[in-house]
């Protein structure tokens, strides 16, 4: 076998089946065996049983056997004081492979015993981790950013096998998160107050950023890596201890993550990992040990959980859905400019927030459809894990049929399909969620595929006259994650910039979502709450501002002869 099981761990009459079964292998299939055989240390994290490779056994998943031993399916642990923990939950969610649609493990639905336990645990450690030096938070971030970079190519076949992503784009998705650990390790300047001396005669104020308490994280699917690590690691460098609810479609990176977090020296319940669906939710939200709530998702669980943890008076900032236009104006560059139209229109099988889901063509540049269709064209839809492919499938059937949904409600209500991904079928992975790139013309604002958010392969083209039409088409827009102009002009990209509302606005950046350093800045209705997630919002937002006014009298500190004189204030 391709992976190594003490013998001792495992019933004799066991079939064992860590993360998924040949029968025969396809030269797809086999590509996959030897991505995974050059990963072996993964396999230490997914399998069912206790899997000793070179190391120590990592406990992730749990199983239930039968009888026969032969049907067992693999259920994800949590993680609570350091430890993986087996759960005594009833109900579960199964987890797919999107490429296949076979049953990997089972994600629990936590008791809310377990997620009491793991509230208490954070609480326990906060009280301590509070007065840790900055010093050691930044050493633990150091040590937890080297163990990530070692472990990226591990992390990124899991985010494979349970999204769907295509390799480079999972690697791409730990390297984003890393880089918000790497600006973490800058906390000691990242989280500096403010003073002023002498603000009046002998008097000085100083304010400081201290942390809040336990927070939590509420993370989505399309990001298993990265937008954990957009929360836990800045909230627990500030200070704080951290709740982390990764999707229960994708738990597998978060697991991962958390063992790493404890091996670079977190301390026991500095991090703890539940699990669940709407039940886990309503308990961060309601629970009155959680100071802070972090949420990623779509816009109905989004306006729920702010709702919800606003009554309960807690922090929250929620990253919801979006609608990403880009202008391409006819001085543009034409061949960057259709290429980095595809790659963010179609990359991830546009699962993104961030995704270029619409495109403003003004003047002469709608000429350039018929070369944006055959570029799209030539993009390669596979299983993630097969060379050479840019989008792999969607996360679910339920995803799917949604998409085909709103591509054909554009075209019964007037939009012109000139690529259609819909049928797409892969051979070797027939029964996969595939939507190939699927290209929409003349869509007018008041279409149901322009005013839904899609998620998925799907590029909206809209035809105006002028920049100024397409501005105020993006303006009117509810959504303001971001947006992007094509232009070689930059009086035109400044004017642009200026006027445009949202976010994020990229000049020939397609994608422009910010570097740690600075914040994850979406505005109107893609985002609810005060302050955005990481960079110095991110600091502001895990801290609250502590402010000490102090009065020292100058003459106090000056030697007085004694006086037997009846004293006069003065």
């Amino acid at each position: 076998m391709y992976y190594l099981v003490e013998k001792h761990h495992v019933p004799r009459r066991l079939n064992a089946r860590p993360f998924f079964r040949y029968e025969s292998f396809s030269s797809t299939q086999a590509a996959l065996l030897n991505v995974l055989t050059e990963n072996m240390a993964l396999l230490a994290r997914i399998a069912k049983y206790e899997v000793r490779i070179h190391t120590s056994p990592i406990k992730i998943f749990q199983t239930r056997f039968t009888r026969s031993y032969s049907n067992a399916t693999p259920m994800v642990k949590m993680y609570i004081d350091g430890q993986f923990v087996d759960s005594k939950a009833t109900e579960f969610t199964n987890v797919h492979d999107p490429a296949t649609n076979q049953l990997l493990y089972r994600t629990p639905k936590c008791t809310r015993d377990e997620m009491e336990n793991a509230v208490q645990s954070a609480r326990k450690t906060y009280e301590k981790w509070r007065h840790t030096s900055v010093l050691t938070r930044q050493n633990l971030m150091l040590k937890y950013q080297a163990l990530i970079r070692e472990h990226s190519k591990e992390i990124a076949v899991n985010l494979v096998k349970e999204n769907g992503k295509t390799l480079a784009d999972a690697e791409g998705d730990v390297l984003r998160g890393l880089q918000v650990v790497d600006a973490c390790t800058s906390i000691p300047m990242l989280q500096m107050g403010e003073s002023t001396t002498n603000i009046a005669t002998d008097m000085d104020i100083i304010s400081y950023k201290i942390p809040l308490g336990v927070t939590a994280s509420i993370c989505p699917f399309n990001f298993p890596a990265m937008i954990p690590l957009w929360s836990f690691p800045i909230s627990v460098a500030c200070g704080n201890a951290a709740i982390l609810k990764p999707s229960e479609r994708v738990p597998g990176a978060s697991m991962i993550l958390a063992d790493l977090f404890t091996k670079a020296g977190a301390p026991a319940g500095l991090l703890n990992v539940i699990h669940g669906q709407h039940a886990a939710v309503d308990f961060i939200c309601e629970h009155p040990d959680i100071k802070a709530v972090s949420f990623v998702g779509s816009d109905q669980a989004g306006k729920y959980i702010y709702k919800q943890s606003s009554a309960h008076g807690k922090r929250v900032q929620c990253n919801m859905g979006a609608k990403n236009h880009c202008v391409v104006l006819p001085d543009a560059n034409k061949n960057k400019t259709l290429s980095q139209i595809t790659g963010a229109a179609f990359g991830a099988a546009g699962q993104r927030c961030m995704a270029l889901s619409v495109a403003i063509f003004v003047g002469k540049s709608k000429e350039w459809i018929p070369e944006l269709v055959e570029a799209a064209k030539k993009l390669k839809v596979n299983a993630g894990h097969v060379p050479g492919t840019d989008l792999g499938p969607v996360i679910s059937p339920q995803a799917k049929q949604r998409i085909n949904e709103l591509v054909e409600s554009g075209v019964k209500e007037g939009a012109k399909l000139p690529l259609d991904g819909r049928g797409i079928v892969v051979s070797g992975f027939e029964n996969g969620n595939f939507v190939g790139p699927t290209v929409l013309t003349d869509v007018k604002p008041t279409m149901k595929c322009y005013t839904e958010e899609i998620f998925g392969p799907v590029l909206s083209c809209m035809f105006v006259d002028t920049t100024n039409d397409a501005i105020d088409v993006i303006n009117k827009n509810p959504y303001g994650n971001g947006t992007a102009v094509f232009t070689t002009n930059g009086a035109t990209a400044r004017a642009f910039v200026n006027r445009i509302e949202a976010g994020q606005v990229g000049v020939n950046v397609p994608i422009p979502v910010p570097l740690p350093m600075f914040s994850f800045t979406g505005n109107k209705g893609s985002f609810l709450g005060d302050m955005n997630f990481y960079g110095k919002y991110g600091v502001n937002f895990h801290t609250q501002t502590k402010t000490i006014t102090q009065l020292w009298r100058s003459s106090d500190a000056t030697d007085i002869a004694s006086s037997t004189a009846m004293p006069i204030m003065q």
